[in-house]
């Protein structure tokens, strides 16, 4: 959890800068590694390191154009929590997740990034401590991941995936599996921890039959 004093959605930023970037997912406490390199990004680190070290992670959906596509609505503030430059001139960051937020507007664009305007209010309670999860089933979930992971050739460290608290076991997972852009959008915008958990395992559990389904003699290529 990111210390400093951001206990209520008016203790962030209204304007700030997004980074757009399908796939990467960044939640609430957790922690996304980044491999900036672009110009105009690097320009966007350097404005955050001078300042309260801020950057929304947004990922885009149909619409605008190709080198400036729609953004999804809801992204997630991260802090800047750790930073290392390479002899390249890359940038090794990792953003720490803040609080999600709906993208109220986009302003004109007068830097070499994109900044929007962000309302924190229906996603506060991602300031509170990381939460306990009541209804947490976690012999079927634990079930469904093996069997995705051995679906899709991959695997976790399983002690740590027994014992981590459920917050972090199931965001952790949500950033981390490789689900297509849209169900990482779901994942984001789902309101509540245990939504999320309920929307992680049904896309597990989907993505296990449809492969399964694909593995049948006879089945429709």
């Amino acid at each position: 959890m990111v210390a400093g004093p951001f206990r209520k959605a008016a203790d962030l930023p209204e304007v700030i800068a997004v980074f757009p970037l399908d796939g990467a997912l960044l939640l609430p406490h957790g922690h996304l590694p980044l491999n900036i390199f672009e110009p105009r990004y690097l320009n966007m680190v350097d404005d955050a390191m001078a300042g309260e070290r801020m950057i929304g992670m947004v990922q885009t959906r149909p619409g605008g154009d190709r080198d400036r596509p729609a953004l999804a609505m809801v992204g997630c503030l991260g802090r800047i929590t750790s930073f290392a430059e390479t002899s390249d001139g890359r940038y090794l960051i990792t953003l720490t997740g803040l609080c999600r937020f709906a993208v109220k507007e986009e302003l004109a664009q007068r830097l070499p990034y994109r900044q929007v305007r962000a309302a924190y209010a229906a996603f506060e309670d991602d300031l509170k401590p990381p939460a306990d999860d009541d209804g947490f089933d976690r012999v079927r979930f634990l079930r469904a991941l093996k069997a995705y992971l051995e679906r899709r050739m991959l695997d976790v460290d399983w002690e740590a995936a027994k014992s981590a608290p459920a917050e972090a076991l199931v965001n952790s997972l949500a950033m981390a599996l490789p689900f297509d852009p849209s169900e990482k959008q779901a994942l984001i915008e789902a309101r509540t921890l245990a939504d999320r958990r309920a929307a992680l395992v049904a896309l597990m559990e989907i993505d296990i039959a449809g492969r399964s389904g694909e593995d049948e003699p006879g089945s429709l290529q």
